[in-house]
């Protein structure tokens, strides 16, 4: 009898231990989807944040291969936004990234609205939508609210210890991309996708504002493909609804088109 006891003590003490680990059970499960995905809307900046015009980043970047880790000094990307979306894994609006190495252009793409080039020149389409379906992902939380996308909750969990919301949308065309959401002040935390490449997580952190500016931007991005951690992304400035030239978006690019940083103070 007195075994008994203290072995039904036991698993009721392991019970109360389990039951204390953060997001081993979900967060309010009375709460939907929709909601934490305007809770989310909001934190990250509201209106501004879910229908920019235009967005400019610079930093630099870390990319690890075969065991070693290269940094590439300047690492930047230009973006103008679409009013809507359909797929969340295609191209659409503009798009310019570019990543530089000992002062040569290592990763150099643009994509002006229907058709994508390197500095050799346009590339085959079939190729180049293979390539952004790997890369495109994170945009679709900002159309997560529109018509003909749905929301699910996924189980709650960990992302780099903190507690948070797991939200699946699925837009128009039956694309799915995960996006992890902080319970604690609903900071989009990861986003999460297939690809050709694996499966794709960014996870983000050491958010930042500008100076009188409700956009939140994560300094620091992680990528990973299979688990594997790919490349980080340090941003050390960005700039929202800045004039992006059309000149941009086309390589090779012609001489004489300034982008926003050309002439903006240096990154601190």
């Amino acid at each position: 009898m007195i075994r008994t006891l203290i072995l039904s003590a036991a698993l009721l003490t392991g019970c109360a231990t389990a039951n204390s680990y953060p997001a081993l059970m979900p967060e309010q499960p009375e709460r939907t989807a929709e909601d934490i995905m305007r809770a989310a809307h909001m934190a990250a900046g509201g209106d501004s944040w879910v229908r920019p015009e235009t967005l400019a980043m610079d930093g630099y970047g870390i990319f690890y291969r075969d065991g070693q880790a290269t940094r590439h000094e300047r690492h930047r990307m230009y973006r103008v936004y679409d009013a809507g979306k359909a797929d969340a894994h295609r191209a659409d609006g503009k798009v310019r990234i570019t990543s530089v190495r000992g002062g040569i252009p290592i990763i150099d793409v643009a994509f002006d609205g229907s058709t994508t080039s390197t500095a050799a020149g346009p590339r085959p389409q079939s190729e180049a939508d293979k390539q952004w379906a790997s890369n495109f992902g994170f945009g679709v939380i900002r159309h997560a609210l529109d018509d003909g996308y749905s929301l699910s909750r996924l189980p709650d969990d960990l992302i780099d210890g903190k507690p948070a919301y797991l939200i699946r949308i699925t837009d128009p065309v039956g694309g799915e991309t995960q996006f992890a959401i902080a319970h604690a002040d609903h900071a989009i935390l990861s986003v999460a996708f297939d690809t050709a490449r694996g499966w794709h997580e960014r996870i983000y952190s050491d958010f930042y504002s500008n100076p009188g500016v409700s956009w939140v931007q994560p300094r620091r991005v992680r990528l990973y493909y299979d688990g594997v951690k790919a490349n980080e992304v340090i941003w050390t400035r960005h700039m929202i609804d800045a004039p992006l030239d059309d000149c941009l978006f086309t390589l090779p690019q012609r001489d004489g088109c300034p982008g926003p940083f050309d002439t903006a103070e240096p990154a601190p």
